[in-house]
């Protein structure tokens, strides 16, 4: 068909040809429009890789790039592990695994329940997959999850800690520092990489790397959440009390405490990635410098990898600011994001590249991946081995301490429990009221029916 078209006009002239001229107008836009998304789309993995009997152990697999991930290697044969904090029971992981096993047609997909933002969660999970005399089989670890919400939506962990710090870093080191003795039992011929989610927001955005400014900038965004929820619960206590003393005309309304620290809390979303990446490259050495007692190198690899602006779901709502408003103006403005934010397919494209290039399963590990490529470090921290020492030592004490904390919790809570139960029993069976069914039925007023 294109051909006729050509020779009439050529022959005949091109208005001959319907809209001819529109479309030659409107050719050089549609061409630049689909350059520039080509371009903002970012490099495309071209690395394959035998995944069949490969156990890949994924956080945040069930959406944005992780769930492309998951998607790509299930694909090939691996058997997914979906680490997730809904109960395997649920049922929207439930239809999610099951569509996934037939999209795939690979069976071999499951989920564990770990609950990022608990590290109790995070430490009977662990425990429980090393508690094995012979080790379980780990070819892959690939840490996806992330949070990074807006301003008015920052909240706090159960373990009393800023939700940002604990997801995207504490949580990662406390995972990877249970299972570190499964994974150095990997038998030496076998490649294992363990695959961090970096993020360019980490290098703009954070400061210079200090253990001080770290402990200052958590502590801080503790204590303003913590006095946000006082003022909260202090209004509702004021609304409630205002509302019950209206009718008599005692209302007293309580006024909220508005004391606040007037210095803004560092961007802990940036300083929690930054700190992922010093002990990603801190874990290379601690893996690196254990003695196997057949004398062979460790066979596992830490790779940083840095996926560039995509449209995830965290994205989105960071972007949005958690509000309609946010979101008629994201919708707006949709068409310059869908050019300029990559999908996350696009997203994914650099983790498959360090999860099946073969040259990444030597050497000693620590690479970084930007675009499909080997990249240096834009942090200089990254790979100070002073800083990833105070900083692993920095958070095992963190740990340890929240830990107690929750543990004495849990203790209080059953023995609370425990105590109400003993009442209720003591207490005996509750009296049933003279005007209940049952009591007319047992006292033969009913109407013998």
């Amino acid at each position: 068909m294109p051909i006729p078209l050509i020779v009439q006009g050529v022959t005949e002239g091109l208005s001959s040809i319907p809209f001819a001229w529109t479309i030659l107008k409107l050719a050089p836009w549609v061409l630049l429009v689909a350059a520039l998304k080509f371009y903002f789309g970012g490099a495309r993995n071209a690395s394959e890789r035998v995944m069949h009997s490969k156990v890949v152990m994924i956080t945040g697999g069930t959406s944005g790039i992780g769930a492309q991930i998951t998607q790509a290697l299930a694909s090939r044969g691996a058997q997914i592990v979906l680490l997730t904090q809904h109960s395997p029971s649920d049922i929207f992981l439930v239809e999610y695994i099951e569509d996934l096993r037939k999209s795939t047609n690979n069976q071999l997909i499951y989920a564990e329940q770990v609950d990022l933002s608990s590290l109790h969660s995070i430490r009977t999970f662990a425990t429980k997959w090393i508690d094995n005399v012979t080790p379980r089989r780990l070819d892959m670890v690939i840490l996806c999850a992330s949070t990074n919400p807006p301003p008015s939506h920052k909240k706090l962990t159960t373990d009393g800690l800023d939700e940002e710090w604990q997801v995207n870093y504490l949580a990662n080191f406390h995972l990877l520092s249970i299972l570190s003795p499964a994974l150095r039992a990997q038998p030496a011929h076998r490649d294992v990489r363990i695959i961090f989610a970096g993020c360019s927001a980490s290098y703009i955005r954070a400061g210079g790397f200090d253990l001080r400014k770290v402990e200052e900038a958590t502590n801080l965004q503790v204590q303003t959440l913590q006095s946000q929820q006082q003022q909260q619960q202090q209004q509702k206590v004021g609304r409630a009390g205002a509302g019950a003393g209206a009718g008599a005309g005692k209302g007293k309304k309580t006024r909220p405490n508005t004391q606040t620290s007037t210095k803004k809390p560092e961007s802990l979303f940036a300083l929690s990635k930054l700190s992922l990446m010093v002990f990603a490259h801190a874990f290379q050495k601690h893996l690196n410098a254990f003695k196997r007692p057949d004398g062979q190198p460790t066979s596992t690899r830490v790779i940083m990898v840095d996926p560039g602006f995509t449209r995830t779901p965290g994205m989105r709502r960071w972007m949005t600011g958690g509000s309609l408003w946010g979101l008629l103006v994201y919708l707006v403005t949709w068409p310059v994001w869908w050019l300029v934010l990559k999908s996350p397919q696009q997203g994914a494209q650099s983790f498959l590249y360090a999860a099946m290039e073969a040259r990444y399963g030597r050497d000693e590990g620590g690479w970084m991946i930007k675009e499909c490529r080997e990249v240096d470090v834009a942090r200089k921290e990254i790979r100070d081995e002073a800083a990833g020492k105070l900083l692993w030592e920095f958070s095992e004490k963190m740990i340890e301490v929240k830990e107690k904390e929750s543990a004495v919790q849990r203790a209080l809570a059953k023995k609370e429990a425990e105590q109400q139960e003993a009442a209720e029993q003591k207490a005996g069976p509750k009296a049933q009221t003279p005007g209940s069914r049952r009591s007319r039925k047992g006292n033969g007023s009913g109407n013998g029916k």
